[in-house]
């Protein structure tokens, strides 16, 4: 049996978002409300890539991918006060940075 793609699974800014997701979920923040927080924007961000990439009008597209970019920065802002209140170790804190711009970099591109 082939695998059947939906459309976000061609979509290279959905693809980083979900790393996004991923690296989140794996690392230790001790603030639980600050982890909850990071954990659910990082998966809005992926989630709004994802719907993004099934809308058909440039302008739908471009609002919810616009959300994503938004909802990573939110992601990666959380995890970096998290490490400014130390409760998040600060190579944690540079992966999750560096993970978030380059889902930045690419989504934004999307937005028109």
């Amino acid at each position: 049996m082939t695998q059947q793609l939906m459309p976000h699974h061609k979509l290279i800014g959905y693809q980083l978002a979900l790393e996004l997701v991923r690296l989140i979920g794996s690392i230790r923040i001790s603030d639980a409300k600050l982890r909850e927080q990071a954990r659910k924007s990082a998966a809005s961000a992926a989630l709004n890539a994802a719907e993004g990439a099934a809308r058909w009008s440039r302008a739908d597209k471009s609002r919810v991918f616009a959300i994503a970019v938004a909802e990573a920065c939110e992601a990666v802002a959380a995890v970096e006060i998290a490490g400014a209140l130390a409760v998040c170790a600060p190579g944690d804190v540079e992966a999750v940075l560096r993970q978030g711009v380059s889902v930045k970099n690419v989504l934004s591109r999307l937005v028109r």
